[in-house]
């Protein structure tokens, strides 16, 4: 009998070492830019190529994942992508971190379809609103534990020790992986085992419900992460915070959406995907305009924004992933779930690589052109409405 909550729970920590690794750029950017002597565009390369990479190897997921053992390709995955953190530390230059963080994404793209799989395999679409929950619970984890003590290691020590921490921890994670987990095959006995790469696109391109859920996934990132890039170097030089107090936010507002996360993950399978969603889109919009326009306030007003960002934002992610996973039935899911995170991972390299296009550094040091990232952010995410409401759940769900 497989323990569904230990692997549930295994794959949340899986997640929260992947997020982690994914976000320890975005809160460290004002050191990156002062360590390497690098632009505002420059530094949206750094976090770029990590997205990019992953993008790419999901791609590659999306023709091959279905053929494999859940477990031997996580177990795969997740130990390059261990390796790729572990050497971040030890990158003496701006061009050779970008390179190994383009590596890193090369093997970290593919964890996010393997998680999002395995839950789908697990748990049934009635219930798996809770298990989404608690699957981006571990983004909330990152948030609150994750970040602000990598920010404190980078702070009192040196940037290098964070991606020791979590290379390592990820070492040890592997282990869990390999004892805990079963053989994840059920899948395939509805997988074509003769299909052709073209037979694989085919059979998403012929399903417009999987498209709509591919789009709608894709923008819903695109919105969410025009303005995440710049957040932390936005409060340091025009809001006046240091270094040490921006991890208050991520702690305080990973603690917040600890404890909203899997209530808003209750609400969904109680009252339904698109109202939920609806509601906490139309919420975040005032935290993202505070955001994008915050003069010089105290360390309480901006922290308050910033959570309450949080949690409307994750508030919005999680009916919405709940109902993108169950568009693809049983068949293609794995292939279907790269496909997601590799139209993510482009939609945070696009992200960066506009908003790294119309922020610039002015000669006080301060950022400018932040607010008309707030404003595209909420209009492309005003999109999502009509999609959202044309999803459907796949049969066998």
């Amino acid at each position: 009998m497989v323990n569904r909550k230990l692997i549930l729970y295994t794959l949340a920590v899986i997640n929260f070492t992947h997020i982690v690794d994914s976000m320890l750029i975005m809160p460290m950017g004002d050191i990156f830019i002062e360590e390497f002597q690098i632009s505002a565009h420059k530094y949206s390369y750094l976090i770029m190529a990590y997205a990019f990479a992953a993008f790419l190897s999901s791609v590659m997921g999306f023709f091959f994942l279905d053929s494999f053992d859940r477990k031997k390709a996580l177990l795969f995955t997740y130990i390059g992508f261990s390796i790729g953190t572990l050497a971040c530390a030890f990158a003496e230059t701006y061009e050779m971190l970008v390179s190994i963080r383009f590596l890193t994404g090369l093997f970290g793209g593919f964890i996010g379809a393997l998680v999002l799989s395995i839950v789908s395999d697990l748990y049934k679409f009635k219930e798996r609103g809770t298990a989404m929950g608690i699957i981006f619970a571990a983004f909330s984890a990152a948030s609150a534990l994750g970040i602000p003590i990598g920010l404190y290691l980078a702070v009192v020590g040196s940037w290098h020790l964070p991606f020791i921490i979590v290379g390592i921890l990820g070492f040890i994670i592997t282990g869990l992986i390999f004892f805990l987990f079963p053989n994840m095959t059920a899948h395939f006995e509805s997988v074509n085992k003769s299909r052709s790469m073209i037979g694989t696109i085919k059979i998403l391109t012929s399903d417009s419900n999987q498209v709509i859920a591919l789009l709608t996934g894709f923008i819903i990132i695109l919105g969410h992460f025009m303005i995440i890039p710049f957040i932390s170097p936005y409060m340091i030089k025009n809001v006046g915070l240091t270094q040490l107090e921006i991890s208050y936010q991520f702690f305080f507002g990973g603690i917040a959406t600890i404890i909203s996360g899997p209530l808003i993950g209750r609400f969904v399978d109680k009252i339904g995907v698109f109202k939920v969603f609806l509601t906490m889109l139309v919420l975040s919009a005032v935290p993202t305009m505070l955001i994008v326009t915050l003069p010089e306030i105290p360390l309480f007003w901006a922290v308050l924004v910033v959570v309450l960002f949080f949690i409307t934002a994750s508030g919005r992610m999680i009916p919405a992933n709940t109902l993108i996973s169950a568009a693809a039935s049983q068949e293609n899911r794995g292939s279907f779930m790269s496909m997601k995170s590799a139209l993510q991972q482009l939609a945070i390299a696009l992200a960066s690589l506009i908003s790294g296009l119309i922020i610039f550094i002015n000669p006080d040091g301060k950022f400018e052109n932040y607010p008309i990232l707030g404003i595209l952010a909420l209009v492309i995410l005003s999109t999502t409405i009509i999609l959202i409401r044309k999803l459907k759940v796949a049969k066998d769900n």
